[in-house]
């Protein structure tokens, strides 16, 4: 499995995703500027990591989600390979219009950084297929800007369709229908706002995260 990390000016989860993919694929990732116009040939994987892209001070990911590589992000995507946003990630993702959505102010208008559980609402992605429907598990969370809000119909079709990958089943940041991580339609491009690759190991006070990767490992094997 042939992966990439896309590093932002303000990402601080890189390093982390690169660490869980090698980890979990053997290879170690490609890591790709932002500033830069072409991503690695035959990629299965490309992942944007969690952080404060240009400090966030516009609108979380508006600036990071115009950077010259993200052209070539939405291209792949349109070519059926497979793209995770976790946290600042997934805030890329919507303002980059390849996701539905966008992520605001948490409710209560407060940083949030703790374990929090979460539903797998949808086990039948790429990403998920690790874990069972219905599943609670234990991932954590440090944003600010993680409340999910759309449009009624939006989050009727997300329903609707089950792209609603990821739940959180206690109260977080307020966002709409509890979503903490929804796919495209074609089901290639996931966003979440928790961190999976903070929980891979149970040195580090768990291991629910692993599982995704391992999912996303068996789904390209």
């Amino acid at each position: 499995m042939k992966s990439a990390v896309v590093v932002f000016p303000g990402s601080n989860c890189d390093r982390d995703l690169a660490v869980a993919l090698h980890q979990f694929t053997g290879v170690a990732p490609a890591i790709v500027w932002h500033g830069d116009a072409d991503l690695p040939d035959r990629l299965d994987l490309i992942a944007l990591p969690g952080g404060f892209s240009y400090g966030d001070y516009l609108r979380s990911g508006a600036m990071a989600a115009r950077s010259p590589i993200m052209a070539a992000v939405a291209r792949a995507a349109g070519e059926g390979r497979a793209v995770m946003g976790v946290c600042n990630g997934f805030q890329v993702l919507t303002e980059a219009g390849l996701l539905p959505g966008a992520l605001m102010r948490n409710a209560g208008l407060a940083y949030v950084c703790r374990d929090v559980q979460l539903t797998v609402a949808n086990a039948q992605t790429a990403f998920s297929s690790g874990y069972a429907a219905g599943e609670t598990i234990r991932i954590p969370v440090g944003h600010h800007d993680g409340n999910f809000t759309a449009d009624d119909t939006t989050l009727d079709r997300l329903e609707g369709d089950g792209r609603v990958v990821f739940r959180y089943a206690e109260p977080v940041n307020g966002s709409a229908r509890d979503i903490a991580g929804i796919v495209n339609d074609a089901g290639n491009v996931l966003g979440l706002m928790p961190h999976p690759e903070r929980l891979i190991d149970d040195a580090l006070g768990g291991s629910d995260g692993r599982r995704l990767f391992e999912g996303l490992v068996a789904a390209f094997a």
